[in-house]
């Protein structure tokens, strides 16, 4: 009976639509939650995961900003297909849920809406009452959804297939960088970022790649001879002497085949808006009023970039996202959409030098560069299109001094306070940390991020839960949401180091200064 269920979804389930963008889903597993327990109204649960098959036209505007979709393979309707993993945890009948769908973009490939938000056992494929903890957001009826939006996230995480941009079939070639910095020395090292693929370099151009060091992100880089170090295999190299923990290391070689990583944001647009608009039996969650969208550090910048860019408006200029909470994203978007793009990469003072990241706009209101004289925000594209989203920015004081986090709601100089639109909230979270550390305060067991102190261990779930909570309310019934809360120029409460007043600690030092983002130059083709 089973297998015959499965066969009967699967033919349903992969007829072409003549609109979504969404070509069928495959779904590979379809299981009961906890053998068929009730939650509240709701009823009961079932989790399906499986393959997400997208078709995009690089024809139509919609479609216009993804970088390189016209140059990948197309189908003989003339799109270039990808494909993605995803997991959907819904009532058995949609019909008996709250009619929200609440969408995690999930960070370099991991759940954390359980976690985070029913207070259970973290898990890549949750199975037990451990891993789906309380339960509160299915007892009020939430459909919850992950997909895998990166190429390059380490085995055994969400992944996305991408399609390859080439030049009618000869491959393309161009630069990567591989920033090293380590906290213990070592005669080798990765050139991806934190486990994951590397983009593999070209044999034949071995000659011309190079490795520099400098000791601060501004320091002239000293190139370090050809004959001490060399590529091990395709995404370790080996340096003669070993790497200088806390010294900053690049390479920079010369690779091909680059995917198309903005299929990512279109992809991301694709499922949650065929969710939410298609009322066949195709779409396994018809009733769907409202989108929620969640991401954190990595993917609350990755949320600010699909905004930036225009995502929020489907193929036929429909909203996609009702709300957005970006959480400790700071002031950044990220490499999500350019031409070998690490997705993963970030940019902070100690890690991760010189990543496109900190790029102009920052905040929700209308500002101005002063160097370029260029008028923008975060919204522009939103509001073009009608598509602006509830938005919601949960930043805590990590942000503040290793993510920019000041620009969401200043003006670029720092000299301000934004004019933040109505639509937006941004929340202040005084003391708590980027990352949680354990009870009781233990050092970072990374040696990279090793501080001087024992990591912070405020949570602060329970806020953003609370935050959550005000964001539905605010989309389905118009309850306005606690007023924003967060340090301001105006009153003082946002100042230069200097004037904070803290007090000294025998045995430690004050932070010296904050991440102060660069005006980067990416060359005269950035912008396409």
């Amino acid at each position: 009976m089973k297998l015959l269920k499965f066969l009967i979804l699967s033919i349903v389930l992969t007829a072409n639509f003549s609109e979504s963008r969404v070509v069928r889903l495959v779904i590979k597993t379809r299981e009961l939650v906890l053998s068929g327990k009730t939650f509240g109204s709701a009823g009961p649960y079932e989790s399906l995961s499986g393959t997400v098959k997208f078709a995009s036209n690089p024809e139509l505007p919609a479609n216009n900003a993804i970088v390189d979709l016209e140059l990948a393979p197309r189908n003989e309707r003339n799109e270039v297909e990808f494909s993605a993993d995803f997991f959907l945890i819904k009532p058995v009948e949609p019909k008996r849920g709250n009619g929200v769908l609440f969408y995690e973009a999930g960070n370099r490939g991991r759940k954390r809406i359980l976690s985070t938000f029913q207070n259970a056992k973290p898990s890549s494929n949750p199975k037990s009452v451990d891993e789906f903890g309380d339960g509160s957001l299915m007892s009020q009826g939430f459909s919850l959804l992950w997909m895998g939006w990166q190429w390059d996230v380490p085995e055994g995480r969400m992944r996305m297939k991408m399609p390859i941009a080439s030049n009618n079939g000869t491959p393309l070639q161009g630069l990567v960088r591989g920033n090293i910095i380590l906290g213990e020395r070592t005669n080798k090292a990765v050139v991806a970022d934190r486990g994951h693929q590397a983009y593999l370099p070209i044999t034949a151009f071995q000659n011309s790649n190079f490795m520099t060091v400098r000791n601060l992100p501004n320091d002239k880089p000293e190139i370090i001879l050809a004959d001490r170090w060399r590529f091990l295999g395709a995404g370790t190299v080996e340096l003669d002497g070993g790497f200088e923990p806390g010294r900053i290391y690049d390479v920079v070689y010369r690779s091909q085949q680059p995917k198309v990583i903005g299929v990512g944001l279109g992809g991301t647009r694709d499922l949650v808006s065929f969710l939410k608009y298609e009322s066949s039996n195709r779409n396994p969650l018809v009733g769907i009023q409202y989108a929620i969208g969640w991401g954190v550090s990595q993917t609350g910048r990755f949320l600010r970039h699909f905004l930036y860019q225009g995502f929020n408006a489907d193929e036929e200029d429909r909203i996609v996202f009702d709300g957005i909470i970006a959480q400790v994203g700071g002031a950044g978007r990220g490499s999500f959409n350019h031409r070998f793009g690490q997705a993963s990469r970030d940019a902070l003072q100690h890690f991760n030098i010189h990543f496109p990241v900190d790029m102009f706009p920052f905040s929700d209101g209308i500002e101005t560069d002063i160097e370029t004289g260029e008028r923008d925000s975060l919204l522009k594209k939103a509001r073009q299109t009608n598509t602006v989203p509830k938005l919601f920015h949960i930043l805590t004081n990590s942000e503040y001094f290793n993510r920019g986090g000041s620009l969401v709601h200043t003006d670029p100089t720092g000299s301000r306070d934004s004019l933040i639109p109505n639509t937006s909230r941004i929340y202040s979270i005084a003391s708590a940390p980027h990352i949680v550390g354990k009870f009781p305060p233990r050092p970072n067991p990374n040696a990279s991020f090793l501080g001087q102190a024992p990591m912070n261990p405020l949570g602060y779930n329970p806020i953003v839960r609370a935050l959550f909570d005000s964001m539905v309310k605010w989309l389905i019934s118009g309850t306005l949401p606690p007023e924003s809360a967060y340090p301001q120029i105006s009153d003082a409460t946002l100042t230069k180091p200097e004037n904070a007043g803290w007090p000294m600690i025998p045995g430690y030092d004050l932070p010296r200064s904050p991440m102060t983002p660069h005006r980067l130059n990416f060359g005269p083709k950035w912008s396409e």
